[in-house]
C-alpha cells in the first residue's frame, strides 16, 4: 500500500517547495553515529535556531549541534500566523510579575526585536516576506472597547507607547471590514512567512557552522552531573543523549521543544496547557482585497479572549487565524495538531462575519498549531535542576514570532555562563503559577472555554451575559491571550 504524504501546515510546506528548488533534493543530514558537542540543543524551531546562532555569534569555537525529530521549522515555529507582535500589551502583567523596571527592559527587548530580527533578514538575505506594516489591536463590539486604556498610560509613563488612536472610519479602511468599532494601531510589529524565516534560520545556523540532525527523535536523555560517574566522556560530557542511530555526549543541552517538552519533562505538566490556533488562507485574491484595503501587510487583531487575527500574504492571500478552540487532555500534542483543522466551521462563521464581500471565497488550505499556553501568557527559562547542566525555555503563549529572538538571547547567555540583563531578569527564575492537575484541569479548563464562548457570543450580538458566564470567563488570565 502506498504510504500517503506527511500532512505539512501550509506555510511550512511554502517553504519547502521553494527550498527544494535550490537544494537539488539532497536528503536532510541524520545523526547515524555517536558524536560529542559542547552544546546540544533540542528542538530546530524558532528559539533552538536563534539560541545557536546567538551561541556562535558570541563564541565561535563553541560545538554547537542541534537534533531535530522532524524537519527544522515543522513544528509551532512554521506553522503560526506569522505576526510579529511586541509584549507591549502584556506591560501590566509583566510589572506585576516582575515589578516595574524589568517590565520597561521586557517591552524595550520584545520592540527591539522587531528591529534584530529585520536586519538580520536583510543580513543574510532571508527572504522570509517580513514587512514592516504594523499591527491594528482592534474592539469589534462595545464590550472589548476601552481594554487598553489601563496599559497605555502606563506605557505611557515610560514613554513606551507606539500606539495610536484611530477614527472608526481609518480603522475599517485599514482592516477591511466595517465589524471593527475602534482600534488603535502600533507600527513596532511586523508580518512574515513562518516557515521562510526558520528554514532561513536554519540556513544561517549551519554558515556560522552549527551541526544540525534533522529526523533525529531524542530517545532519552540524562544529566550524569546529577550523579557520580568514573567515565572520563561521560564526565566531560555531562549530557548524554539516545537517538534511534547514536548517541550524543555533551557538556550542556538546551531543551527547545515547545509543546512537546512534555513529552519527556513530565515535572512541567501543570505548568502549561497545549491549546490549538487554528488557520485557513484562501487562493490569491489580490484585485479583492486592494478594494477593500488591505492590500499591505498590517496584523489585524481584535480584543476578545480567544482572539481573531488575520493579515495578508505578498501573493494576494488572506489568511484568518483563531486561538483556544481545542484543550489537549493531560497536555498531549496529539494527531490533529497535525491535519487541517477541525474547526472549519467556526473559522469560516468569523470569516463570513468580518468579510461579507468573500462570502464566496473558499479556503485554499486550513491547518492546525499546538501553543504551550503558560498560566501567565509569558514564557519562561531555567534549568531543569538547578545543579545540572539541562536548560530549557518555552511557554510562549502564542506570542513566540519575535519574542523567540529574546529566547535566544536568554538562552545562550545563560549556557554561556554571563552575568547580564538576559541571564537575570523576571523570566529566567522559571514558570510562575500553573495549573491543577488532571482531570480537574482539563474539567475546568472546557467550562471556562464555554463560558467565554457564550460570553463573547452574547457580547457580538450587543445583549448582556450571564452572569455566571461573566464570572467564570475572570479565570482566563487576560495577559495570556492565544495572540499571534
Amino acid at each position: 500500500m502506498k504510504k500517503q504524504p506527511e500532512f505539512q501546515p501550509f506555510w511550512f510546506q511554502q517553504a519547502m517547495d521553494l527550498e527544494v528548488n535550490y537544494r537539488n533534493n539532497v536528503p536532510p543530514q541524520t545523526l547515524n553515529e555517536d558524536t560529542v558537542a559542547d552544546v546540544c540543543i533540542v528542538g530546530g524551531g524558532y528559539t533552538g535556531l536563534w539560541t545557536a546562532i546567538q551561541l556562535k555569534q558570541q563564541q565561535p569555537s563553541l560545538d554547537v549541534m542541534i537534533i531535530e525529530k522532524s524537519l527544522c521549522g515543522s513544528g509551532a515555529s512554521g506553522r503560526n500566523g506569522g505576526c510579529m507582535l511586541t509584549w507591549s500589551t502584556k506591560y501590566l502583567s509583566m510589572k506585576r510579575l516582575y515589578g516595574e523596571a524589568q517590565a520597561v527592559e521586557l517591552v524595550k527587548a520584545s520592540e527591539q526585536a522587531v528591529d534584530e530580527i529585520e536586519t538580520f533578514c536583510l543580513q543574510h538575505n532571508i527572504d522570509a516576506e517580513l514587512r514592516r506594516d504594523g499591527t491594528l489591536f482592534t474592539a469589534t463590539n462595545t464590550a472589548q472597547s476601552g481594554g487598553l486604556e489601563a496599559t497605555l498610560a502606563a506605557l505611557d509613563k515610560h514613554e513606551l507607547n507606539s500606539w495610536q488612536a484611530w477614527e472608526t472610519q481609518k480603522v475599517q479602511r485599514h482592516a477591511g471590514s466595517a465589524l471593527h468599532l475602534s482600534g488603535h494601531f502600533s507600527p513596532v510589529a511586523a508580518s512574515v512567512q513562518p516557515g521562510k524565516l526558520a528554514r532561513g534560520l536554519k540556513r544561517v545556523a549551519e554558515e556560522l557552522g552549527v551541526r544540525i540532525y534533522e529526523n533525529t527523535p531524542m530517545l532519552a536523555i540524562n544529566d550524569n552531573s546529577l550523579k557520580s560517574v568514573n567515565s572520563t566522556k561521560e564526565n566531560k560530557h555531562k549530557v548524554v543523549i539516545n537517538t534511534p542511530q547514536g548517541t550524543v555526549y555533551a557538556t550542556k543541552s538546551v531543551m527547545a521543544l515547545n509543546a512537546w517538552m512534555l513529552e519527556q519533562f513530565p515535572q512541567f505538566k501543570n505548568k502549561i496547557v497545549v491549546v490549538s490556533s487554528d488557520m485557513a488562507i484562501t487562493k490569491p485574491i489580490p484585485e479583492k482585497l486592494a478594494k477593500m484595503g488591505i492590500a499591505d501587510g498590517k496584523t489585524i487583531l481584535d480584543s476578545r479572549t480567544f482572539v481573531h487575527y488575520y493579515r495578508t500574504t505578498p501573493d494576494g492571500r488572506l489568511m484568518l487565524g483563531k486561538g483556544g478552540n481545542y484543550f489537549s487532555y493531560a497536555n498531549a500534542v496529539r494527531p490533529l495538531f497535525n491535519q487541517p483543522t477541525r474547526y472549519g466551521k467556526i473559522l469560516r462563521e468569523s470569516f463570513d462575519k468580518l468579510f461579507p464581500a468573500l462570502v464566496d471565497e473558499e479556503f485554499a488550505v486550513t491547518w492546525t498549531g499546538p501553543s504551550d499556553r503558560s498560566a501567565t501568557g509569558l514564557p519562561f527559562f531555567g534549568k531543569v535542576e538547578e545543579s545540572g547542566n539541562i536548560y530549557y525555555g518555552f511557554g510562549y503563549s502564542g506570542s513566540g514570532v519575535g519574542q523567540t529572538w529574546i529566547g535566544g538571547k536568554i538562552l545562550s547567555s545563560m549556557l554561556l555562563g554571563n552575568h547580564d540583563k538576559w541571564s537575570h531578569n523576571g523570566l529566567t527564575t522559571g514558570p510562575k503559577g500553573g495549573f491543577p492537575p488532571e482531570p480537574i484541569r482539563w474539567g475546568g479548563t472546557m467550562l471556562v472555554r464555554n463560558a467565554i464562548r457564550r460570553k463573547e457570543r452574547c457580547e457580538d450580538n450587543e445583549t448582556q451575559p450571564f452572569w455566571f458566564d461573566k464570572q467564570l470567563a475572570k479565570f482566563a488570565n487576560a495577559a495570556g491571550k492565544a495572540d499571534k
